[in-house]
């Protein structure tokens, strides 16, 4: 059977490029020890996604995630702006340096255009906008430079609202939700065709999301809290909103997400990911639900690895008696569909 094209909802390629100090991606394109590198996508079929801009914190500053309800703390916006700028820059090198091997997309059909080119097609996104202002003037700047997705918060507040922290078992029901800047930041985002990724914003904001827009609900990297009550997993109100707007959710791969008991082991087998997928299935058929990895930046399971191992995923789904149909539009038709809904 040929292999099959994953379009993902979500990696952190460019965070670890940042922090490595390669600005031209040059180890992504020579190979390296991360989950994302041009060997491994094209061995394991991804053909693209969400690359997402993140901002780290202080380190010294960082809650062990899973083991404490204590907030993440805030980081400057200043030195955030910088940040995203500066990851930004990378993925338009790396589109600019080697249009064979990866492109920058903007709609659904740049997309297309790039998977049948044989080039992974970079969607970009930003998770947690410390590095947008209240006037939301960087907004329309990383729109024009090709912005299409973003998350208003990471697991940590800031001036666009909550971020829901990492806690288990608990539930996303943490605190406030959208502020009046965030409720700006969503209506830009609307007139603006960009995605808002409910991924990291906690239960209130969700619901303010749900209220204040007629874009199909999206989140781009979450789980099923039934089954693992992790904070950062959607409840099952959740995922009937999510379907009754006629949106997506991408599987997280994070085995803390995935597990029963909310442990971040590796030797999580594909079952525990089947059991997720039949969940999301059974609140938003068939056309809800698809692929969030989280590469290179959660613990994912040993049996997947990386992108290189995708396949197995798709194997399993297999022998789980999915059919073509389904798996085609798990691993890429239904992302595609709800970005033309979207982005365009």
């Amino acid at each position: 059977m040929p292999m099959r094209p994953v379009f993902d909802g979500h990696n952190d390629l460019l965070s670890k490029l940042w922090a490595a100090g390669d600005r031209h991606g040059a180890s992504f394109f020579a190979g390296a020890a991360r989950d994302l590198d041009l060997e491994k996508c094209r061995a394991g079929g991804f053909a693209g996604g969400f690359f997402a801009i993140w901002v780290p914190g202080d380190p010294a500053n960082a809650p062990d995630p899973m083991a404490t309800y204590r907030a993440f703390d805030p980081v400057d916006p200043v030195a955030a702006r910088q940040v995203t700028l500066e990851m930004a820059a990378i993925l338009h090198r790396m589109s600019a340096d080697r249009p064979d091997a990866i492109r920058l997309c903007r709609t659904a059909a740049e997309i297309e255009a790039a998977e049948a080119a044989g080039a992974i097609a970079a969607l970009l996104h930003i998770e947690g906008c410390e590095g947008i202002g209240p006037d939301l003037d960087e907004l329309y700047l990383y729109h024009a430079a090709g912005l299409r997705s973003l998350g208003p918060v990471w697991s940590r507040d800031n001036i666009f609202g909550h971020g829901v922290p990492f806690n288990f078992p608990a539930s996303p029901d943490t605190g406030p939700g959208l502020t009046q800047a965030g409720r700006n930041l969503l209506a830009a985002c609307n007139r603006l065709r960009i995605l808002f990724d409910l991924s990291h914003l906690n239960e209130a904001g969700f619901w303010d999301v749900a209220k204040l827009t007629d874009s199909p609900l999206v989140a781009t990297h979450s789980a099923a809290h039934a089954l693992t009550p992790a904070t950062r997993n959607l409840t099952d109100r959740q995922l009937d909103a999510i379907a009754e707007s006629k949106g997506l959710v991408g599987l997280n791969f994070g085995v803390a997400f995935l597990r029963e008991d909310g442990v971040k082991n590796a030797d999580t087998g594909p079952e525990v990911i089947l059991r997720h997928i039949d969940h999301l299935l059974s609140r938003l058929g068939d056309k809800g639900v698809a692929l969030g990895s989280d590469f290179d930046g959660t613990t994912i399971p040993r049996f997947i690895g990386s992108t290189a191992g995708l396949p197995k995923l798709v194997e399993a789904m297999e022998r789980a008696g999915y059919g073509s149909e389904l798996i085609a539009r798990l691993c890429w038709g239904n992302w595609l569909d709800v970005l033309r809904r979207t982005i365009g």
